[in-house]
């Protein structure tokens, strides 16, 4: 894979006020911006041109990140806009920079020790996921994954989506029947959530997928934030 999307658009909600001033992907843990890892483990698995979708606050990552050279990377900052586009709209607003073949996604504001490179560079189906195990904010978990590596909506035991995938563009053909009338569906550019998409290819068998048993947060709070921050800091002390 040549191409990858990083999911940075969001307000970040649930991380006021740190994100009232600082985009969620912009926040540091362990010494490093959120978004600063991810490029890292990007640049290390091959990958070159980096998209990364912006909304709130969107001028702070091209003056944080500039154009990529320090990781050997070409970033292609896309602004959505004051009102975030979603993940379903984010990637169909980002796919003229993404082209034809498959690229990765990786959603902004979480932290893995996975390795990307470990990811196919191109899926079984329509997409390829990673899945962990539920963390207790969500303990009911996404999808399921059976014996042969496909990716269920249901099955006895349930793992959380890691906001990690390889995808074919592919996967966005034929969204608007999917998605039908939600809210943001008519608006230019369309605004509209990844998971329909995803559940509807699981339907028809078209997604695969792979469980990583390493670590893996949402840093989704400011106190999973400073857990996680702790954390990377005792590691990297201990070292």
């Amino acid at each position: 894979m040549r191409r990858a999307l990083i999911f940075a658009a969001g307000r970040g909600e649930r991380m006021r006020p740190l994100s009232e001033r600082t985009p969620k992907p912009l926040l540091a843990a362990g010494g490093k911006r959120l978004i600063e890892w991810h490029l890292e483990k990007l640049a290390a698995c091959g990958v070159r041109d980096v998209a990364i979708n912006t909304a709130h606050l969107a001028t702070q990552f091209p003056e944080a990140l500039g154009d990529g050279a320090r990781w050997g990377l070409r970033l292609h900052f896309v602004h959505e806009g004051d009102e975030p586009l979603e993940t379903g709209g984010g990637l169909l607003n980002a796919l003229p920079l993404l082209g034809e073949a498959p690229f990765l996604a990786v959603n902004g504001d979480i932290w893995t020790d996975f390795d990307f490179a470990a990811l196919p560079d191109a899926p079984d189906g329509l997409a390829h996921l990673l899945l962990v195990d539920n963390p207790a904010h969500h303990a009911r978990g996404d999808f399921a994954l059976d014996a042969s590596g496909r990716v269920r909506a249901d099955g006895a035991s349930r793992l959380t989506f890691a906001g990690i995938g390889v995808y074919r563009p592919q996967l966005l053909d034929g969204w608007r029947a999917v998605i039908g009338d939600a809210p943001g569906a008519e608006a230019t550019p369309p605004r509209f959530k990844l998971a329909p998409l995803l559940y509807a290819a699981a339907a028809r068998g078209a997604l695969a997928g792979q469980h990583h048993h390493g670590a893996w947060s949402d840093v989704g709070t400011p106190e999973r934030l400073a857990e996680l921050d702790a954390r990377l800091c005792a590691g990297a002390a201990s070292a």
